[in-house]
Formats: structure tokens, sequence, C-alpha cells
């Protein structure tokens, strides 16, 4: 159904992932409701790739695992969301394309699916209920892809401090050179020269911000106004 792919796409989205792969949607592709359902995940919808058949969908994956809440007779690793998404970021670490299968809402994964899988991933759900929505299958499976990412991927962006312009700086130097004149700093007066060039030197080399020219200038202005008041 185009809800449930549009429910799955903004559950992946929150979670930053971006990659989906669609076999056979029943209600034919591009889908409106799948579209509206995504919300403000559009992006995954509208690079989403459409397969025929699962094969192909799989082709360049070098492992893959198949969710699904039924006991399978295969021989394969069964592992919870926890387990699989911590060991899909290894892999992914290593250089290895990984991808996770979702079924049918109504029957699931086919058997001829999960045996193309890797691996089997199955959350620990009530056993008399096992059925997930396929948008809450998803969701589940990105929070762990997303919890079990190395602490710095998951860290927000610090946005970098603005830079100081030059004019402000300028001012602050002029301002900071007027209050040690009145402090009779600049002495003797044959070094006043080359005492300004190395103040100005000495806040030319590092890299100032704005707050950074703010503080200075508040200095500045509290050790005049004391040595005023003094």
């Amino acid at each position: 159904m185009g809800e449930n792919i549009g429910a799955a796409a903004r559950a992946m989205w929150n979670f930053g992932l971006a990659r989906m792969r669609l076999v056979a949607p029943r209600d034919g592709w591009p889908n409106p409701k799948a579209a509206a359902m995504a919300s403000g995940a559009g992006r995954v919808i509208d690079e989403a790739q459409v397969f025929a058949q699962t094969a192909p969908a799989l082709a360049d994956l070098n492992y893959v695992y198949a969710t699904t809440a039924r006991a399978r007779e295969m021989t394969k690793p069964v592992m919870t969301p926890e387990e699989a998404m911590a060991d899909a970021h290894a892999r992914v670490a290593r250089g290895e394309r990984v991808g996770v299968m979702f079924g049918r809402e109504r029957t699931g994964l086919e058997n001829d699916d999960v045996a193309r899988a890797n691996a089997i991933v199955t959350a620990p759900v009530n056993p008399a209920f096992p059925s997930l929505n396929l948008g809450q299958c998803a969701l589940l499976v990105a929070y762990e892809w997303r919890r079990q990412a190395p602490a710095d991927e998951n860290a927000a962006p610090r946005p970098e401090p603005a830079a100081a312009r030059v004019e402000d700086v300028d001012r602050m130097l002029a301002h900071l050179e007027q209050e040690l004149e009145a402090a009779g700093y600049f002495f003797p007066e044959d070094r006043r020269a080359s005492m300004q060039m190395n103040l100005r030197n000495l806040f030319r080399r590092a890299p100032l911000t704005d707050q950074d020219v703010r503080t200075l200038r508040g200095v500045i202005r509290s050790l005049a106004e004391g040595r005023r008041r003094r």
C-alpha cells in the first residue's frame, strides 16, 4: 500500500536513512498516497528505486537482513534489531553495502525472499500478537540504526562561530591603544610604534570571532572604568 511505503519513508528519514528500494509495489509507482503519508520525507520517496523482482534489488549488496516475526526453518543467524544494526554499522565501516528487507503488510516476506538474506531480524514482540505494521517495523530498525551509530555520527553539527570583521577588530585595537595610552603604557616614546605593531600582530595572528571581540571590548571597558574610579 502506498500509505505504508510513505510511513516507512518517514520513519527512515527520521533517523537519517534515505535509500529506499521497492519491489513490485502493489498499487504501482509513483503513488500519491505514499508521497502524502511521507510528509517531510519526500526526498526518500522521490529517490526510491523500483524493481520488478527481489533479486536485482539486492544484487549490489554484500549483506542483507530479513525482518520477520515468524519462525523460519532456515539455518541463519537470528538477531534483535539492536544486534543487527550494530553488526550493520561494523560492516559498513569495513566498506560493505548492507540492506534490510521488509515484507508486505499482509503476509510479510516470502520464504524465497528470506532465503536470499544472510541473517534474520526479529523483535522481542508479544508472541500472541507479533505482527507489526510496515511503518512501525521500519521505524524500529531505523531507530536502532541511529542509536548504534558511533557517537560522533549522532552528534548535531555545531555551527561555526562567526569570524570577526576586520573593522570590528580595528575598533577594538583602537579602543585598547586609547586606554593603554591613558595608562602610560607606551613608554618610552621611541618604542611606541614597535609596541603598537606587536599588539596588532598579536590580535591579528589569532582568528578572532565576533564573540571574542565583544568580550575583549568589555574587558577593556571594565579595566578603564576601574582605573578612572581609583
